[in-house]
């Protein structure tokens, strides 16, 4: 029992030192087609990395903060954020819509299921968790946007991102009712929620706008 336990944790480790990379540099491209300067860069960085996870921690009364438990992931925050701006600027990396994509959506689904798990695993009921782990994988984004003078993605452009997360949070919650291996309910709502991101983007799926 132990020994699955202490697997558990590893994995949830895991999946948020991935999570957090992806946004990370989301966050570094961002900043960089702003054309930010470095401490403008890394905090951006700083910002989309642990803005959805810190919001999770304080609604859900973890103490102390995540990124403060594991303080290996500023320093590769601040290490990513670095690195990619040197490599950026050598290779004259084109800053497009196109690049920030897949950072994002890896980032969205990785954090959504940490979200829900951290949610189950304090006892809280199934649509809570699910809104955890929304907030958790969509609050990020949501701050890089603002923190680049821009209207959040997530409200303006009409495309499915908080749905889609929403979707894969639904997905983790059925697969641990029926009490199926963490790593299968882990992969099964990061796959959920990154396909239904490309194909909303690849088949320009829209939400319907308010119309007065």
């Amino acid at each position: 029992m132990t020994a699955v336990t202490e697997w558990g944790v590893a994995l949830r480790i895991l999946v948020e030192t991935a999570a957090t990379a992806a946004f990370a540099l989301s966050g570094v491209i961002a900043a960089a087609r702003k054309r930010l300067d470095a401490v403008g860069v890394c905090a951006v960085a700083f910002l989309c990395a642990f803005g959805g996870g810190t919001v999770r921690d304080l609604l859900l009364d973890e103490r102390p903060f995540f990124w403060v438990r594991h303080v290996e992931l500023l320093w590769g925050v601040l290490g990513l954020a670095v690195l990619a701006m040197l490599v950026m600027r050598q290779h004259h990396f084109d800053l497009t819509e196109k690049a920030i994509f897949w950072p994002d959506a890896l980032g969205l689904g990785l954090f959504t299921a940490s979200g829900v798990h951290q949610a189950l695993a304090a006892d809280m009921p199934g649509l809570v968790a699910v809104l955890m782990g929304v907030v958790t994988g969509v609050l990020g984004g949501v701050l890089r946007d603002m923190v680049c003078n821009e209207i959040p993605a997530v409200l303006q452009d009409h495309q499915p991102y908080t749905v889609c997360a929403f979707a894969g949070g639904w997905v983790y919650l059925g697969l641990w009712q029926v009490h199926s291996p963490g790593w299968l309910a882990l992969t099964a709502c990061v796959a959920v929620t990154v396909c239904l991101r490309a194909l909303a983007v690849w088949r320009n799926w829209t939400l319907p706008p308010w119309r007065s």
